[in-house]
């Protein structure tokens, strides 16, 4: 299964370069794939590569999401 996962943009690099929130760890992403992105902006991210924008409240609702299966997941461990 592949999962794509919303984050924040946090700064831009150089080429195509960007450093993304991903529950509040720094990763470094590549920009090639998408156009117009500025910090603040939430993308889509799969192994690496932002894939497209995300609406901000779509990618806050997704990321909640997110958070309360990994707290069932937790509780059934």
């Amino acid at each position: 299964m592949c999962l794509a996962v919303p984050c924040r943009v946090v700064e831009l690099l150089s080429g195509d370069q960007a450093r993304v929130d991903i529950a509040g760890v720094a990763r470094e992403i590549s920009l090639a794939l998408v156009e117009d992105i500025a910090v603040g902006d939430y993308v889509i991210v799969h192994v690496g590569y932002a894939l497209a924008r995300l609406d901000p409240e779509e990618a806050e609702r997704t990321l909640e999401l997110f958070a309360g299966l990994a707290s069932e997941g937790g509780e059934n461990s």
